[in-house]
Parts: C-alpha cells; structure tokens; sequence
C-alpha cells in the first residue's frame, strides 16, 4: 500500500484543454539539480508529444520556483 502511496505522489497529470497555458509541478526543494533536470526534460519532452504538432504548437516554455523570478527555457 505504501508503494502505491509514494507512486501516486510521483505522478502529473496533465489536463490539455482548450487553455493557451499549463502549469505542472515537476520537483520539490528536497531534489537534487540533476533530478529537477530530468523531469522538468521528461515532462516538457511528453507534453509536447502530446500536442497535434509536437513543438510546432509550442510558443514559448517557462519555469518558475515558489518565490524565483520566471525562467524562459524555449
């Protein structure tokens, strides 16, 4: 039960609408830099799979801490 616990704490959903904007969490203040690159690279890289037109459809990518500034990453 446990095991399930700590998965279901791992996963993002992702809830494409018809929104021009979508904010998802990928880490927490307790990860490493290399685990907060590989699911911010894993998340950015299955969001625009699921997109009709892959990058084509995306304008622009942001990340953003709690209190940090906005980051422009595409």
């Amino acid at each position: 039960m446990e095991e399930k616990v700590e998965t279901v704490k791992k996963t993002i959903k992702f809830q494409m609408k018809k929104v021009l904007c979508l904010s998802v969490a990928v880490g927490n203040v307790n990860m490493a830099q290399d685990e907060l690159l590989a699911n911010i690279m894993l998340a950015v890289n299955f969001l625009v799979s699921l997109l009709k037109k892959n990058w084509q459809n995306v304008r622009s990518l942001h990340i953003k801490s709690t209190m940090g500034k906005v980051q422009r990453i595409y």
